[in-house]
């Protein structure tokens, strides 16, 4: 996973880090990914339905169903998130919903307020949640039935064989 100190670097750059349309999903810059309670992912949602266009899919609690887990590979391993809410939002309104500026909580209340926001945002109740100190991940993708509108997947890490 790239993770660019440069905003939007990999939004239009391949792996060589040369020009590429599609880009390449990377880690906002404002991710510390050994230390955030948020990794936030973004990607290009493709007309070819490849790179984050699937999220698209997630509108259909249907497709939830089918595949309700994140797999998140890095060079130290592979985790598994549970889906925990999915939903579209407009964004740099200056009153929307700003999911792309936490990563890390300042406190419980803080944590909880932002998984309380993306479940009452979510398409459908999916019926699992997060508890303070379970790690996020949120991945997020242009959404086109908003002015500048995203489609946001948030999913809790898989800490033990039991899902919350």
């Amino acid at each position: 996973m790239y993770h660019p100190a440069e905003k939007n670097f990999y939004l239009r750059r391949n792996f060589e880090k040369e020009y590429d349309v599609s880009g390449t999903p990377f880690l906002s810059e404002l991710c510390d990914p050994e230390d955030a309670d948020n990794l936030i992912i973004y990607g290009h949602h493709m007309s070819s339905g490849k790179m984050f266009a699937a999220l698209d899919r997630y509108k259909s609690e249907e497709f939830y169903q089918e595949h309700p887990i994140i797999q998140y590979s890095t060079l130290h391993g592979k985790e598994q998130y549970q889906i925990i809410a999915a939903f579209a939002v407009p964004v740099y309104t200056g009153h929307d919903f700003e999911y792309y500026s936490f990563t890390k909580a300042e406190n419980a209340e803080d944590y909880l307020e932002f998984v309380k926001e993306c479940k009452k945002r979510s398409y459908y109740d999916i019926g699992y949640t997060a508890r303070y100190g379970d790690k996020l991940i949120t991945l997020s993708t242009c959404e086109y039935s908003h002015k500048n509108g995203r489609i946001v997947v948030v999913g809790c890490k898989i800490n033990t064989n039991e899902l919350k």
